[in-house]
C-alpha cells in the first residue's frame, strides 16, 4: 500500500523543521510527502526542499493567495498514493504517527471485511506555563473523552484514501475555516458507520496560542466558519441565549431581587463551576508535574479563557451567517446536498 503525507504550510519559517523532522523520525517512512506552500514570504521553501534526499519523495507546490482547502486539494491532487495522511504546520508528530494511522487500513486488506476509508488520528498539546496549561485543558478533550463513533478528526491527524477524498468532493474551498469538519462530515455522509477507523494512537503534539488576543481571533475565525458552513446552529444558539438572557437575568435578580437575592449570586457561581469543571478536570493529568503555584494560576485562568472564547464566538458566527446569507443563492456551499 502505498501512502503519501500532504500538509499545507504559510510563513511557517519558525515552526517547520519541527514537523519535518518528526516526519523524518517516523517508525514507518511514507512513500511520498507533498507540502503546499500557500505562497510564504519568508524562508518556508528553502527549510522544506533542505530536506529533499532524507526524506522519501519531498516535493513541494507552490500556490500563492490559496486557503488551507485549496492547498490540501492541490496536494492530495498531486498525491500518488492510495492512503493519504494528512497533517499540519506548527505540530509534532510522534515517531508511531504514520505507522498507527496507517495500521487500520493494512489490517482492513489483510482481512475479507470491508475496507476503510478514512482513519482518525488524535491531537494532544505540548503546553508551557500556566497560561498554555490553562488554555490546553480549556479547548481540548482527552482520549478518555472521546467516543470514537462520533469524532470528527482535526485534520492535524486524519488518513483517507484518495478515492474517497475524490467521491466528497475534496475540501471545501469556499470555506477559510472549519474546512476539515465539513470534509469529515461529508465522508460520515458517505460511509457506512464508523466512518472513521480510531487510531488515537496517532498522535499530533502542537501548541495552543500563547495568549488571550492571538485565541479570540482563533475562534472568532471558527465561529465565523461555523456561520459559513451552517454548522452548530443548536450550540451557538444556547450560547447566546446563556449570555443574553439567562446570564443578565441572574445578575438582576442579584442586585434587585426583591426576595432572596442570594440564588442569582448562587446561580451565577454554579454555572461558572459548571462552565469550568471538565477543564479543571482535565488539568490534573497536564498539571501534573508542575509547582502548584503554577498549577492554581493556570485553574485561575479557565474561566478568564472560557469567557473570552464565548465572546469570540458570539461575534463570529453571525459574521459568517452575513457571509451565507449574502451567497445564499450559490448551490456550492450547501455542503449537505454533496
Amino acid at each position: 500500500m502505498r501512502v503519501t503525507v500532504v500538509a499545507t504550510v504559510y510563513n511557517e519559517g519558525k515552526s517547520i523543521k519541527t514537523l519535518m523532522d518528526s516526519l523524518l523520525n517516523q517508525t514507518r517512512q511514507a512513500d511520498e510527502i507533498v507540502v503546499c506552500d500557500g505562497g510564504s514570504a519568508d524562508d518556508t521553501v528553502a527549510l522544506v526542499n533542505e530536506y529533499a534526499g532524507r526524506l522519501p519523495g519531498l516535493r513541494i507546490v507552490v500556490e500563492p493567495g490559496a486557503n488551507i482547502s485549496q492547498g490540501r486539494n492541490r496536494a492530495v491532487a498531486e498525491a500518488s498514493g492510495t492512503v493519504v495522511a494528512c497533517t499540519d504546520a506548527g505540530v509534532r508528530l510522534d515517531s508511531s504517527w504514520l505507522e498507527q494511522l496507517v495500521a487500520p487500513f493494512e489490517e482492513s486488506a489483510d482481512t475479507e471485511a470491508c475496507s476503510v476509508g478514512a482513519a482518525a488520528g488524535f491531537f494532544l498539546p505540548e503546553v508551557s506555563g500556566p497560561f498554555q496549561m490553562a488554555m490546553g485543558a480549556t479547548v481540548l478533550p482527552q482520549v478518555e473523552e472521546i467516543e470514537p463513533s462520533r469524532f470528527l478528526p482535526s485534520s492535524r491527524s486524519v488518513a483517507y484514501t484518495k478515492e474517497l477524498w475524490q467521491r466528497v468532493g475534496g475540501y471545501p474551498e469556499w470555506l477559510d475555516y472549519c474546512e476539515d469538519l465539513v470534509f469529515d462530515l461529508r465522508i460520515r455522509a458517505e460511509e457506512e458507520d464508523p466512518a472513521f477507523a480510531w487510531a488515537p494512537g496517532a498522535i499530533a503534539y502542537f501548541r495552543p496560542r500563547p495568549d488571550l488576543k492571538s485565541f479570540w481571533l482563533q475562534y472568532y475565525r471558527y465561529a465565523r466558519g461555523d456561520g459559513k458552513a451552517d454548522l452548530w446552529r443548536l450550540r451557538h444558539a444556547v450560547r447566546y441565549a446563556t449570555y443574553l438572557l439567562l446570564v443578565p437575568a441572574l445578575i438582576g435578580h442579584a442586585i434587585w431581587g426583591q426576595e432572596a437575592r442570594w440564588l442569582g449570586g448562587l446561580g451565577l457561581f454554579a454555572g461558572g463551576v459548571v462552565n469550568c469543571a471538565r477543564p479543571w478536570w482535565r488539568m490534573r493529568s497536564l498539571a501534573r508535574d508542575v509547582p502548584v503555584v503554577e498549577g492554581i494560576r493556570a485553574a485561575l485562568l479557565v474561566p478568564v479563557i472560557r469567557l473570552v472564547g464565548d465572546m469570540a464566538k458570539m461575534a463570529g458566527f453571525p459574521v459568517g451567517l452575513l457571509w451565507r446569507w449574502r451567497r445564499r443563492h450559490r448551490p456550492d456551499i450547501h455542503w449537505r446536498d454533496v
